[in-house]
Formats: C-alpha cells, structure tokens, sequence
C-alpha cells in the first residue's frame, strides 16, 4: 500500500530526495555483549535507490505522520518491529533541502532503544538485517546519506544514555 508521502522531490540543485513530505529513518540501538552499544541495520536490496549499501530501516513520511510515525512504521515494514518494543529518546534532522518550487524537504534520524537485540523480518527492500556494532559500522559499505551522518548520530547517541531495562 503506497502512502501519500511516496515521490521524489527534486532540489533546486537538480538532486533527487526521496519522500514528498521528507523521510525518515530509526537508528535502534540495543546492548551489544561487550557492553556497549548495537545498532541495527539495513542491507539494501540491490534494487533499491543505492542498493547494495548498508543504512537505517527508513522512508518517506506520509503528510499525517509525524517523524517518530514515520521511522517507527518503516522499521515495521521493512524489519518486522512493533513500536511497543521501541522507546523513542530523540530525532535528529540530518539533511535539509528546498525544492524547485521553494518546497522543503528533510531526512530526519529517530534515535530508539530497544531492551535487547530484537528477532527481525526483512521484507523485500533488504538483502539482510543485522545488528552491529557501534565501531564496526563506518567498516561497512554506508548508503552515502547515512555515511555523511553516522559521526553526527553517533556522537548525538552517546550522549544518551542506552535504555538496558525496559520490560516488554
């Protein structure tokens, strides 16, 4: 079922932005063994706009959804989690633009935390889903959007705490 949101917008630079109301993506983390920090993450199906990268399950925002709606329903379409496994800490806006027509666009990044490394289910925009670790994922071929934010999210991550205790 497509949503209102589904379309690219093009830039006043000629770029091409995928989401007509913007798009959003859910960076979850959950304890790793070591004790630091996992981050789930999408393999993108060869198909898809840059497939063959890694990234965050995310899409374009339906006009009526807020960011979090937006993040949290992309992360249950394209890996299976419901949004009572899911506690939202924060968004970061990590690309802005404006449109031919002075539209403007975002990809906004929701932080979660989930009490552990949840079982996924990719649907067919993924070639895998994985949980990784926070320092292996800059080793990892990124979605250039992703790779240009992952210090930002990272650094904005550890500044909040990793929920570890949450009862689903």
């Amino acid at each position: 079922m497509r949503g209102d949101g589904d379309g690219w917008v093009v830039s006043n630079t000629g770029s091409w932005f995928w989401g007509r109301h913007g798009a959003a993506g859910l960076l979850l983390r959950a304890p790793h063994h070591d004790g630091s920090a996992a981050v789930l993450l999408q393999h993108r199906a060869a198909w898809s706009h840059q497939g063959g990268t890694w990234g965050l399950p995310g899409g374009a925002r339906d006009s009526h959804e807020t960011v979090e709606q937006a993040a949290i329903r992309e992360a249950h379409e394209e890996a299976g989690l419901s949004e009572d496994q899911l506690t939202v800490r924060t968004k970061v806006i990590t690309k802005e633009v404006f449109g031919e027509d002075d539209t403007y666009w975002s990809y906004t990044t929701v932080i979660a935390d989930a009490p552990e490394q949840l079982p996924t289910t990719p649907n067919r925009e993924s070639a895998e889903l994985r949980w990784v670790a926070e320092d292996d994922v800059a080793d990892l071929p990124l979605h250039p959007g992703f790779a240009a934010s992952w210090a930002r999210l990272r650094t904005e991550s550890a500044s909040i705490p990793l929920l570890v205790n949450k009862q689903l």
